[in-house]
């Protein structure tokens, strides 16, 4: 019983087949590149995307279907409005890094309102006040409202189906605490009429038709593109845990069935998540968020052009044993987890006149490292569940200075993910689990096998050590533009 996925990322769309043996296969990826009209300001043209959506799961479908259903990742809270009746976007799609709205944010602090300027809520009532100022449109049902999975349903239901799942709800930033559904006090104080608002489903359960495709599969499963590659590293049980290192880093935890107590943030900056849900019953999560990861291998090549690609950055630090006491804090866009500084910057310590371009480019990738283990640091502190090996893909998971330099920094073993990209195998087994392919999550879990594993040898006396030095140079990022870090969401 195979499963045809679309995975919507932030640079594109891609469509595979995935079959029982977990095997991904017919793979079609169209560019979708987002637009940077002015600093701050994220954009993508969803009509665009939607035809991109089309292309890529008629071409994977024609070469390997049929299928028993489809899967759906996508990228997090971005946010699209469109007229209902033609199915127009309203505006330009608001991308998740996009900050328009922090000012929003902060005039809602002060209401006792906690809202993240990267969650949806504040970007929709931005397309509202453009596209129906009165909302009068919003409250005759003219309008829709989806993040990017309620939009990659829509498509492919041919207007059919307007619902989002509870991972993609819960980062929206306008549901209860507890996932329970829409909460009125932020719609009323952001003015959005709850009509707008699709209905919320399980992440694995059969939603409806994909109309538009050959076979018509039924759409069966739907989660946010973290907790996807959640599932698809067979993280189904409490205390297993993933980090996904592709432009930025993030590391997820499964909880289980009991919500994390932290309301927004713990006390070592992680986020809870609502992991994914089936048969009506939650699986929650602990999120830790590196801000910049791959940014800053892109930015020794674009910027610095001390290297030529990004593939070129293991061998260029593979030149030199260490870094000479060189460390790099990767800041270029601020710290997240666990200290959330937006002002934190860039920082290099220990630069000596003996410092080589090998140095740099491996300190660059070990400080990457060291973020990672922070991030997991702060995951089992707030989560009270020890991690005993931690599962790892993203574009750097192909780097094996880095993943040497993680399992090093981590103290535990490094294992490997078969494929790149996890998420699209996790929407596979989310969809799968809803039509029989796969039996539940204990066999979702059965199913890891990862491509290799990295064992770290550093001491234990040695990596605190080490640690001690990169938490002494991390501290020297901090603050660096006080305005920027006495902002908080």
């Amino acid at each position: 019983m195979s499963i045809l996925v679309v995975d919507v990322g932030t640079s594109g769309v891609r469509g595979a087949v995935v079959r029982p043996d977990a095997a991904v296969e017919h793979i079609h990826h169209v560019p979708v590149l987002p637009d940077t009209p002015f600093p701050g300001l994220v954009e993508f043209d969803a009509a665009a995307m939607a035809e991109a959506v089309v292309e890529v799961a008629s071409r994977s479908l024609a070469e390997g279907g049929p299928v028993d259903a489809v899967g759906i990742a996508n990228q997090r809270a971005s946010t699209i409005v469109w007229d209902r009746a033609t199915g127009v976007p309203v505006g330009p799609g608001l991308g998740w890094q996009d900050l328009r709205t922090v000012g929003t944010c902060l005039e809602l602090q002060g209401k006792g309102i906690r809202v993240a300027p990267n969650s949806s809520a504040t970007k929709l009532a931005a397309l509202l006040d453009v596209a129906d100022p009165d909302r009068s449109r919003s409250e005759r049902g003219d309008l829709a409202f989806g993040t990017v999975d309620t939009w990659v349903a829509w498509t492919l239901s041919g207007g059919r189906l307007h619902v989002t799942d509870a991972s993609n709800a819960g980062v929206t930033g306008l549901i209860h605490g507890d996932g329970s559904g829409w909460n009125p006090e932020i719609l009323a104080a952001l003015r959005i009429p709850e009509s707008l608002l699709p209905t919320v489903v399980d992440s694995s359960g059969e939603v409806g038709a994909a109309e538009i495709l050959s076979g018509r599969p039924v759409i069966a499963g739907m989660a946010g593109d973290q907790q996807a590659s959640l599932m698809g590293q067979g993280c189904t049980r409490p205390g297993l845990a993933k980090a996904t290192f592709g432009t930025g880093g993030m590391l997820d935890q499964c909880v289980g069935p009991k919500r994390p107590p932290q309301a927004a943030r713990g006390p070592q900056g992680t986020i809870p998540i609502i992991a994914w849900r089936r048969r009506s019953t939650i699986t929650w999560g602990v999120e830790a968020i590196m801000l910049s990861a791959g940014t800053c291998v892109e930015w020794l090549r674009d910027d610095l052009a001390i290297i030529d690609a990004a593939s070129q950055s293991s061998d260029v630090a593979s030149q030199c044993d260490d870094t000479g006491d060189v460390w790099f804090v990767p800041a270029l866009l601020g710290l997240g987890t666990p200290v959330w500084d937006f002002g934190a910057r860039g920082t290099f310590v220990g630069l000596t006149r003996g410092s080589g371009r090998p140095e740099l480019v491996r300190a660059v990738l070990e400080g990457v490292a060291h973020r990672g283990a922070d991030l997991l640091e702060s995951a089992e502190s707030d989560s009270g569940l020890p991690v005993g090996t931690l599962r790892v893909d993203g574009g750097m998971s192909a780097n094996p200075v880095f993943t040497r330099a993680l399992a090093e920094a981590c103290g535990r073993p490094i294992e490997i993910a078969p494929v790149v990209e996890a998420t699209t195998l996790g929407a596979a087994y989310l969809a799968g689990m809803a039509v029989g392919t796969w039996a539940d999550e204990d066999d979702v879990a059965a199913a890891w096998a990862p491509r290799t594993i990295v064992t770290p040898t550093t001491d234990d006396k040695e990596r605190g050590n080490r640690r001690d030095r990169w938490l002494d140079a991390r501290a020297r990022s901090e603050k660096t533009i006080p305005e920027l870090s006495a902002l908080d969401f």
